[in-house]
């Protein structure tokens, strides 16, 4: 009989930082460190915050927003292509689109239009917000707002009156449906094309709904004031080259329609742009942004066409990793013949507070906020709620989590979580949703306070008279 192999736990050693992969661009982790008492930090500029002092501090479940670090992640998207605009004698312009479905939390929204990002909305409630940042004057009319998703009447009524006031607002046509109204707007308009080709992405290209077909958008009839083609292959593209073939397929349909269309000048290649939640290799913005300018050129030289201005929607990548969402092992249940020794409960949901864990199996960093120097246990995690699908078990294999010792609280802390699970939560067994704080210039400000159980119960029609 041969021997069952026992598995090894990798020890930490001295190099904590290194072991749970902190201080790293390549996995957006350059921000985060720990200190030589085994707690995870977070540095910006000289001030440098504690995060276990802040779940100890304010309680759990907490996430922490860092809007210097969507700051950071925008202005240095934009650098690299004007950097490789400028290289390669590339004469179009560029723009970045915020799409707010990724995070609509004014906390996310405010640093993108301070760094000079344009917005993308997909419904009329999104635009009212616009709407709103542009009666308080916290955006000028250089910023752009496309007009993505389906349109009802509230939403092109909203449309047409924003344009009347001024703002440089820009629908998308979606459908033929659509065409009628959108094409008799007086602005600028859009059409959005849905790509004859695969990616690599979580959605199912084969029943994609969003878009006119390739067909469609090349038997238009001439839209005088059409100026965008955009198209979007899907959320977290895996792989690089899925990126680079959506963009020479693209610019195949753009080079045949701006010849019955002349006033075509800006070609938007969407989002999906990935994260690198597992921490293992990815490509880099980057290195795809000097790949795509370079393709681009090249494509349009040979077609003898000007170079199109390049519009992306890259929100996850940038707003992702400006989240943390820190959690508290509540108790903990051994699991027989398993990958995980046992269950780690936490005070807060997953089905609730990380939605994308339940819906798409998606996968996190999650490392110790404390006591990174103690000995390992291979570990689930389950959330508060009596659904056994309320859990993280990284794929059915493990995380790697301190041993819990009596009298000391071990808190967890997940990154990347600033992309859509906000808009996603819900109130699964009425948990609370986490408390949300604000660290920015050294300073820490509540941004949401912890919600009661009265709060929560008024969200379903309870009053406080239980009548």
């Amino acid at each position: 009989m041969q021997k069952k192999k026992v598995k090894k736990i990798k020890k930490t050693g001295k190099n904590w930082k290194k072991f749970w992969k902190l201080g790293a661009d390549e996995f957006n982790t350059q921000f985060f460190g720990v200190n030589k008492e085994g707690e995870m930090t977070a540095t910006e500029g000289h001030h440098i915050y504690n995060i276990n002092d802040l779940a100890h501090k304010y309680g759990t479940p907490l996430q922490i927003i860092f809007p210097f670090i969507i700051e950071d992640r925008l202005k240095d998207l934009i650098g690299y292509f004007q950097a490789y605009m400028k290289i390669y004698g590339y004469k179009g312009k560029f723009f970045y689109h915020y799409p707010m479905k990724v995070n609509q939390n004014k906390e996310f929204i405010l640093p993108i239009l301070s760094e000079g990002g344009n917005l993308e909305v997909t419904s009329a409630n999104e635009l009212w917000i616009v709407k709103k940042l542009w009666e308080g004057e916290r955006f000028n009319s250089k910023i752009r707002v496309l007009c993505n998703g389906p349109k009802t009447e509230q939403y092109l009524d909203l449309i047409e009156e924003l344009r009347g006031k001024g703002m440089n607002i820009v629908p998308i046509i979606e459908s033929m449906e659509e065409l009628d109204r959108i094409s008799k707007y007086k602005g600028d308009v859009g059409v959005r094309v849905d790509l004859n080709i695969k990616a690599d992405t979580h959605w199912d290209k084969k029943f994609d709904r969003f878009g006119l077909s390739e067909r469609d958008v090349l038997d238009l009839s001439k839209i005088k004031n059409l100026k965008i083609m955009h198209y979007h292959l899907g959320s977290q593209i895996k792989t690089q080259k899925s990126v680079l073939d959506g963009v020479k397929h693209a610019f195949s349909i753009y080079a045949q329609l701006q010849k019955v269309h002349p006033s075509l000048d800006t070609l938007d290649i969407g989002g999906g742009f990935g994260v690198p939640y597992e921490k293992k290799k990815f490509y880099t913005a980057k290195g795809v942004s000097s790949k795509i300018i370079k393709i681009l050129k090249n494509l349009s030289d040979k077609a003898g066409i000007k170079h199109p201005n390049l519009a992306v929607e890259w929100g996850q990548y940038v707003v992702a990793p400006s989240q943390v969402t820190i959690y508290k092992v509540i108790s903990e249940k051994s699991i027989p013949k398993a990958n995980a020794k046992a269950w780690y409960i936490v005070d807060g949901s997953f089905m609730n507070d990380l939605k994308d864990t339940w819906a798409i199996h998606q996968k996190w960093h999650t490392i110790p906020a404390n006591n990174m120097h103690g000995g390992l246990k291979t570990v689930w995690l389950a959330g508060s709620t009596c659904d056994s699908d309320d859990k993280y078990t990284a794929g059915g294999n493990y995380i790697l989590l301190p041993k819990l010792h009596e009298g000391k609280e071990q808190f967890i802390a997940i990154t990347d979580t600033g992309a859509y699970q906000d808009g996603l939560a819900s109130h699964h067994c009425l948990l609370s949703a986490p408390m949300k704080l604000v660290a920015q210039d050294g300073m820490i400000k509540i941004a949401r306070k912890r919600e009661t159980p009265d709060s929560i119960g008024k969200l379903f029609g309870w009053n406080g008279d239980h009548k």
